[in-house]
């Protein structure tokens, strides 16, 4: 042990000249605002239970990850999200991501195809195909999935108000092919209560969407075993402007509810909750974003144990997958976005992450090119095979400043969480537009920090250069539209009207009533029922959600 305290060190003359840097007039903290000392020493961890943090990885609350040997027996999935046009188009960008050695499929849809409405409805003219892939009857994901053996590939679906009806169209796609339904692997988002806080993409109301949510664990736990049910996302709130210990609090409220309405309908906590899973942001402060994932870990264990009574060791996992930070990256000098993104893989990888998308460097400007893309996996792998992060489980466990910087996120987002708890839950919280408020305060802190020069971003506010806007942006070919507008066309003619017409009354039917929606959605679409024509009929039943009002 030194021979002096941590105080009397920094006193000291020696400490004193270590103390700043000339050009440095800004506070030292991280990027969410968080206070860093100097330095950080053995004094800095006193009361710290090792026993808790420096669990053996596999083992309770689960701090070193949720696999004893992690990545030394298999690495995290590579799961570049992709999506644009139609459903060709992105299909071909599919086939060439898994040739370059992606391991998973991550699928963007458009805007129209996230609230319900057909390529050919007056209200989604101006987004189809723009943000993701326009997906209106199960001929459109035919055409996406094809040449694409869905049990030997696992998919990730970014959707969320209508993600039991897009789910429906896979599982209809994987009984074409032939497919052992036990053994699909994928993840559907299925995450309203984050659209409500930070996104936006929400249809119905609270709580017929809850519904959904629990429709989909009920019919999952029995039909698709292997298939996680939902991604409660803290990855949207944190893009919006929430600090790390706001996105840990705030995804670790809306998993509560769910899991409480899945209690509620009358669900078993071991049956569902090992396939729930979670979707956060990596951002540039990498010591930040690893204690971050670390105390998401052991609070989300305690919380299962504790408050829920699970017994299975599986459900108290917090299983996530990362993307690297899109709000972080610049339109100016777009290439500094490799480092920002390859800085924030390796943070998502030191925090133990089980699948990963990397962002590409033109994301600022344009849909993603394929050489951006191309080199956005080319990160994933530079970080599985070179960089030998991947041979040692929580390489970082046990540094002085990163198991306080853990323990610091879990005490505040434990406060957090007792105040959302005070005000009745997280629905109530976002009702009374709390949490949205706590995030549009951050992101004001930022955006004030930024303009003032107090935080800086290279090639933005620092370190500019007058060099021209990067060349040959990716464009949406305008005749995706017309392509989409034919195929329903096509599908319309062809369906047998009859039928269709009698499941769209038997859908009603059903969304009235407290049976399970799954069965009667894999019918609708098998029969090629729209996408817009399934959600017309929940909009009558459930009604609309208006924005909630932020004061």
């Amino acid at each position: 042990m030194p021979s002096r305290s941590k105080k009397e060190w920094k006193d000291s003359t020696l400490g004193r000249t270590l103390e700043r840097r000339p050009e440095r007039d800004d506070p030292f903290e991280t990027s969410s605002g968080q206070e860093v000392d100097t330095l950080y020493t053995a004094e800095d961890l006193d009361g710290w239970d090792y026993r808790e943090s420096l669990s053996y990885p596999g083992e309770f609350p689960f701090t070193r990850g949720v696999q004893p040997n992690m990545y030394r027996g298999r690495l995290w999935t590579m799961r570049q999200y992709a999506g644009f046009g139609a459903a060709e188009e992105t299909n071909r960008r599919y086939l060439y991501l898994l040739s370059q050695g992606q391991t998973g499929l991550s699928v963007a849809f458009d805007l129209p195809t996230q609230i319900g409405y057909d390529s050919d409805d007056p209200q989604a003219s101006a987004e189809v195909g723009k943000v993701g892939v326009a997906i209106s009857s199960l001929a459109d994901m035919e055409i996406l999935f094809r040449q694409i053996p869905l049990q030997k590939v696992t998919t990730s679906m970014t959707i969320n108000a209508t993600a039991a009806i897009l789910l429906a169209m896979y599982v209809a796609m994987a009984k074409r092919q032939g497919a052992d339904l036990s053994k699909l692997g994928g993840t559907i988002q299925n995450d309203i209560l984050k659209e409500y806080i930070a996104r936006g993409t929400y249809i119905f109301p609270p709580r017929p969407s809850m519904r959904l949510i629990t429709d989909t664990f009920a019919w999952c736990k029995d039909n698709l075993p292997s298939w996680n049910t939902i991604s409660v996302s803290g990855y949207h709130m944190r893009e919006a402007g929430a600090t790390a210990v706001q996105e840990v609090a705030f995804t670790l409220a809306d998993a509560i509810a769910y899991v409480q309405a899945a209690l509620d309908a009358g669900l078993a906590i071991d049956s569902f909750a090992p396939r729930v899973s979670f979707f956060f942001a990596a951002y540039t402060n990498v010591l930040e974003e690893v204690a971050k994932f670390r105390a998401a870990r052991r609070l989300y264990a305690k919380i299962m144990r504790d408050r829920f009574g699970a017994k299975d060791p599986r459900s108290m996992m917090l299983r996530f997958h990362t993307q690297t930070g899109g709000a972080t990256l610049t339109a100016q000098q777009p290439e500094n976005n490799i480092v920002r993104t390859a800085l924030q893989a390796l943070a998502a990888v030191l925090g133990g992450t089980q699948s990963l998308h990397t962002n590409s460097m033109d994301e600022a400007l344009c849909l993603p090119s394929e050489k951006a893309v191309q080199i956005a996996l080319r990160t994933q792998q530079l970080i599985a095979y070179e960089s030998g992060t991947a041979d040692v489980v929580d390489p970082l466990g046990g540094s002085y400043y990163l198991e306080e910087l853990t323990d610091r996120i879990e005490e505040q987002a434990q406060r957090y969480l007792d105040r959302i708890d005070d005000i009745g839950g997280a629905l109530a919280a976002i009702e009374q537009g709390f949490p949205q408020r706590e995030i549009q305060e951050n992101s004001y802190r930022i955006q004030k920090q930024i303009e003032a020069n107090r935080r800086t971003v290279v090639g933005l506010n620092k370190f500019q250069t007058d060099e021209p806007p990067l060349e040959g942006r990716f464009r949406v070919d305008p005749a995706v539209a017309e392509r989409q507008f034919e195929r329903l066309k096509q599908v319309r003619a062809s369906r047998d009207e009859a039928k269709a017409r009698q499941l769209l009354a038997r859908l009603e039917e059903v969304a009235a009533s407290d049976q399970n929606t799954m069965p009667i959605f894999i019918e609708c679409v098998e029969n090629y029922l729209t996408l817009g024509e399934i959600c017309n009929v929940l909009r009558r039943v459930f009604g609309e959600q208006k924005e909630f009002m932020v004061i």
